[in-house]
This record gives C-alpha cells, sequence and structure tokens, in this order.
C-alpha cells in the first residue's frame, strides 16, 4: 500500500507591493481568508488559490479572462447564491464565497 500525499496548489497571484492598505476578511469555500481592501474579488481568491473556478462545460481551470466584466469568465458564487463577476466586484468584509471546490 502506497503513502498518498495531497498536493496543495500555490496561489496565481503574489503581492510583491503596496501591502499596507486594511486587512478585509472573508470566507472562502467554507475557510478564513484575507484580502486588502480594494481588491477585487478576483484578485482576493487568486491571492489564495491557483485557479478562480472551474468552466462549467469543460471542467477546465479557469482564472479570468478580460478581466473588465465582458467575457463572463470569472463568475463566482456567494454562499446564497448570487453570481458575481468577480473582476468588477470589490472584495468586502464578510462576504462568503464559493469557487465550486469541495470546502
Amino acid at each position: 500500500m502506497g503513502t498518498t500525499f495531497m498536493t496543495v496548489k500555490p496561489a496565481l497571484l503574489h503581492r510583491v507591493a503596496e501591502k499596507d492598505r486594511a486587512s478585509v476578511p472573508f470566507m472562502l469555500d467554507g475557510e478564513p481568508a484575507t484580502a486588502l481592501e480594494g481588491d477585487t474579488v478576483l484578485t482576493a481568491i487568486l491571492t489564495h488559490r491557483a485557479q478562480l473556478r472551474r468552466n462549467e462545460f469543460s471542467h477546465e481551470p479557469r482564472a479570468g479572462f478580460c478581466l473588465m466584466g465582458a467575457c463572463q469568465d470569472c463568475w463566482v458564487l456567494t454562499a446564497s447564491g448570487e453570481r458575481l463577476r468577480s473582476c468588477a466586484t470589490f472584495v468586502k468584509a464578510g462576504m462568503q464565497l464559493t469557487t465550486g471546490e469541495p470546502a
């Protein structure tokens, strides 16, 4: 019997500057996370994850495409089921977001 290792994918985005804005707590797939004030939901998620979500048709990983709210590629859901364009929505304290990944 072999050993099973769980691979944790690193975040897609890494901050290198402008780290002095206020912290904004939110929930991501049931786990506590933080962003910086003024971050979009897309930025907030991709500083914690390697992908935004999986495409509902191809199941391929997605991370946004046009980054200006036109392509429909960056939709994510709130815990209540509301759809948000993550590239055009600013993260707010207490948001509960789901990417479709298991919690």
